[in-house]
């Protein structure tokens, strides 16, 4: 049998020759055409939903918030498992689809079953889908680090939520990018009890003068002379001084009761449940790119790179 191929073969030098030219040619369209994934995704195809409850106790959110999105996404076609998790002010209900299932497809009969349901929950309880990624998309994290030690974890922390985080949310492929660490910044008005009671106000009253001092209101379009000039309050705080200089009231004599006279405004850090540090040298703000499902995160990457170098601008290092 060996001996009528290689005779064959050699009758038929043309023939093998181009045949393993064509064999060669598809060898490396085929090499450069593979997609590589250090870690494939063979994850089940699941969405998770989200419900935040602020100060809510686990047993409450678990009665009113999480076993009432359980049952009824129990009857969503080709739902394999649906699992609970509620913890302090938050409740997560992950939806496990049959093989084969599409994600967007899933996507869509989820959220179109948390929309019957919205009237069962309490008021102010909104359920959110997460991002249309799987547990082994964490393809890169990094942190940020001020050698100098001109910036605080706070300035850091607002460079990656409102700058770089976009930046990198903008790589093909990334279905999220989540920050961790550091401290977010807020404006905090500390009261003083003794000054409200002086002044006969409650925490109340504090509360809903700031809320309608910080809003824009719309009036009118008025003319004159053939032109015309949009009139509108523009009210938006701004900083901690514009947040003292709100009116509360008038006390006796007539004279305005500001923020800055029963209370101290300054700027301070959110409350946080957790750090992150790096390699023993202290805290940092860090950030997690996680691919989108289905995607490769080698051609992301590189496809990112050659719309940079197109375009001119700095490609963010993913």
């Amino acid at each position: 049998m060996i001996e009528r191929i290689i005779a064959w073969c050699a009758a038929n030098r043309f023939l093998v020759c181009t045949a393993t030219v064509a064999l060669l040619l598809w060898g490396l369209w085929a090499l450069g055409e593979t997609p590589l994934d250090a870690v494939p995704d063979i994850s089940d195809v699941q969405v998770i939903v989200a419900t935040s409850w602020d100060g809510r106790s686990p047993d409450l959110i678990e009665d009113q918030v999480t076993y009432p999105i359980v049952t009824a996404l129990l009857s969503t076609p080709r739902v394999r498992t649906v699992r609970g998790f509620t913890d302090f002010g938050i409740s997560y209900v992950y939806v496990i689809f049959e093989d084969g299932t599409d994600m967007y497809w899933a996507r869509s009969r989820v959220l179109e079953y948390l929309q019957g349901i919205r009237g069962l929950l309490p008021d102010g309880v909104n359920p959110a889908i997460g991002p249309d990624a799987t547990g082994v998309g964490w393809v890169f994290e990094y942190a940020l680090v001020d050698e100098t030690g001109e910036h605080s974890l706070a300035d850091l922390r607002s460079f990656q939520d409102w700058h770089l985080r976009y930046w990198l949310a903008g790589v093909p492929g990334v279905a999220e990018v989540a920050t961790i660490g550091g401290f977010v910044k807020q404006y905090q008005v500390n009261l003083d009890p003794n000054r409200l009671a002086a002044y006969d106000l409650s925490v109340k009253d504090v509360v809903r003068a700031i809320q309608a001092s910080n809003n824009e209101v719309a009036g009118r379009l008025l003319e004159f002379a053939g032109r015309e000039y949009m009139v509108r309050s523009r009210a938006y705080l701004t900083s901690a001084e514009d947040i003292e200089q709100i009116a509360l009231g008038a006390d006796a004599g007539g004279i305005p009761v500001r923020v800055a006279d029963v209370a101290q405004v300054r700027v301070g850090p959110d409350i946080r449940r957790g750090v992150a540090e790096l390699d023993g040298r202290g805290e940092v703000v860090g950030g997690i790119v996680v691919m989108r499902f289905g995607e490769n995160a080698l051609g992301s990457s590189i496809a990112s790179r050659r719309g940079c170098s197109r375009s001119g601008r700095r490609c963010p290092r993913v």
